[in-house]
């Protein structure tokens, strides 16, 4: 046997590379998709229609910004189990900013975006220069969030019926203005511009190059002199910065800051994360595949919606789910090796 033989029966086969990439998870979470789409149109002829699918997007921006968040955490190797009421307590800042002091819009967003900086920032040095395990850190993270949106709103809402132009961030339609036969609202594509910039970073830049290498073997990079606690908690400051951006979707849809919101989003997150094919372990994911996953969350509480399925069964479903993304991770995991 030639030596070029011999080295071409040791590469491995195009399915091993596809599972060691990632790539047949993202293509069986896009196949579930369309599965999903094709399955509820047929149970239900309201599916389909174009108020229906403008309400999955919009369902989809929210969750699938904080997934975007989450989404460069997990690759990390950590977790932010506090995306969902740093979410929250963005909203509150514009509201306290907007409503309760008066100043321009374009100051109530720089706000919003800041305070989630801020707080990623905060939770990147309790992870990378106190050695907190990100679980506990963004655990601890996640009360101290949630108490102080309840404390600086009075635990009551705050609404922004005096600030013009707001609630047009999320339920507008630029591209509607544009071509009216597509009213895509503006949260669906801020959504889009958030992942476009997020897989940017991830594959054109230092960051993201320090990102994955975290996730991959954090120890190696330490000892090859990268000052890793800088990019780490870099990491975090721009999720939280994302973040930021999540809270203004939430708040100018439901056109107030809504205090007690929050909490369970990040598990939604989370599991949109893993559905898209991002290894919990860290060192691999995608933007691209984090959007499947969110869309597949939103698509299937949706046709649940649709189809009069019980709430407790959606909630049923959706742990069910996020079980077998867990699952399937951990047999690629197990392949690889």
């Amino acid at each position: 046997m030639s030596t070029s033989t011999v080295e071409a029966a040791r590469q491995p086969g195009l399915a091993a590379r596809l599972f060691k990439s990632g790539a047949h998870q993202k293509l069986l979470a896009f196949a579930s998709l369309v599965i999903l789409l094709v399955g509820f149109s047929l149970a239900s002829p309201n599916f389909m229609q174009m108020s229906n699918i403008i309400a999955i997007l919009q369902a989809t921006s929210v969750n699938g910004v904080l997934a975007v968040a989450a989404t460069l955490v997990i690759i990390t190797g950590g977790i932010d189990l506090s995306v969902g009421t740093l979410m929250t307590f963005c909203a509150v800042i514009a509201g306290v900013v907007l409503t309760y002091w008066g100043l321009p819009l374009p100051l109530g967003i720089l706000a919003a975006i800041a305070a989630g900086a801020a707080c990623g920032l905060t939770s990147g040095t309790f992870v990378a220069k106190m050695k907190i395990p990100p679980f506990i850190a963004t655990l601890g993270m996640m009360l101290i969030l949630k108490g102080l949106s309840l404390v600086i709103s009075g635990t009551r809402p705050i609404y922004f019926n005096e600030t013009p132009g707001f609630t047009e961030i999320a339920g507008g339609s630029l591209v509607g203005a544009l071509i009216p036969a597509l009213p895509i609202p503006n949260g669906v594509l801020i959504l889009f511009l958030v992942a476009i910039g997020a897989s940017y970073i991830l594959s054109r830049t230092v960051l993201g190059r320090y990102t994955f290498a975290l996730g991959s073997n954090e120890e190696a990079v330490r000892l090859s002199g990268v000052n890793t606690d800088f990019w780490k908690m870099a990491v975090y400051t721009l999720a939280g910065g994302i973040c930021g951006i999540a809270g203004l979707l939430i708040a100018s849809r439901l056109n107030s800051a809504q205090p007690a919101l929050g909490l369970g989003y990040e598990l939604e997150a989370i599991a949109a994360v893993v559905i898209g094919g991002t290894s919990l372990s860290g060192g691999r994911g995608t933007v691209l595949g984090t959007l499947i996953g969110a869309l597949i969350m939103a698509v299937l509480a949706n046709g649940l919606r649709i189809l009069s399925v019980a709430q407790e069964w959606q909630t049923v479903v959706t742990g069910a789910i996020i079980i077998l993304a867990v699952y399937a991770d951990m047999m690629r995991k197990r392949r690889i090796v």
